[in-house]
């Protein structure tokens, strides 16, 4: 009697607690796609299990000055991703600011010390992104085919992507994977760099003959863009639109 009595007691509870969690679910998830309001795919595109807001990891000044001095080594002398001054080590791009900061948002240096610009990270391929995209008339959103998985990086300082535009996306290509737990990373096997209104935009592409499934579980996208190295995950129970995986 009891543990009968306890038990009801807890009902109320676990009712309280399962409608906190429904209140706490974005609006865009309990509907059909057509019955989504502009500002339900504007969240979307903000946060949600395809996209990712974060400060990528900012190198150590000592790693980029050793990069340099093997450039050098090898005959190079041409400049490279500029931040606060400081060279990025990749042949073909120019860029760099004074000391005191980029006044047009990119990384910010104050003394010695540089800070990373917060980017956002968008699984760009997967259905219900491209669906937001539309309902928010975003007419400057990559153009992609069904042959590849397609990742983009959003909100890149413009003084990281100076430069000779094919010879930088190959450069960029050779530094950017898919990784899975207990399988080969997946490479990316194009990048395409797009100048937006609100800024310049990388986007990665992968081909879907390395197959990505449910079973996957975890997906880390790594990519090295001079200074700042992005890592984030993608879990495939959460990518999951209408019983679907939607990459």
């Amino acid at each position: 009697m009891r543990l009968r009595t306890l038990c009801l007691s807890t009902l109320p509870l676990l009712a309280a607690l399962a409608i906190v969690r429904a209140d706490d679910d974005p609006a865009w998830k309990a509907k059909q796609i057509a019955e989504w309001s502009e500002q339900d795919a504007k969240d979307l595109l903000t946060e949600s299990p395809w996209v990712k807001s974060f400060t990528p990891t900012l190198k150590r000044q000592q790693e980029q000055n050793q990069g340099m001095g093997r450039r050098r080594g090898m005959g190079g002398s041409g400049p490279g991703i500029g931040i606060g001054g400081i060279g990025m080590g990749i042949p073909g791009i120019g860029g760099g600011y004074p000391r005191g900061g980029n006044p047009n948002g990119g990384p910010q240096q104050r003394g010695d010390e540089i800070t990373a610009p917060k980017v956002t990270v968008r699984w760009e391929s997967a259905m219900p992104v491209r669906s937001a995209e539309l309902k928010t008339h975003d007419n400057d959103a990559p153009t992609l085919d069904d042959k590849h998985y397609a990742i983009a990086v959003y909100g890149v300082p413009d003084n990281l992507l100076i430069g000779e535009r094919k010879k930088l996306a190959d450069q960029l290509k050779g530094k950017a994977s898919i990784k899975r737990d207990g399988k080969k990373d997946i490479k990316a096997s194009s990048v395409e760099l797009m100048d937006r209104p609100d800024g310049p935009v990388v986007v990665y592409m992968f081909p879907v003959t390395n197959e990505i499934t449910k079973s996957d579980r975890r997906l880390e996208f790594d990519a090295d863009l001079g200074r700042l190295e992005l890592t984030q995950s993608f879990f495939t129970e959460e990518m999951v639109w209408q019983g679907k995986l939607e990459l």
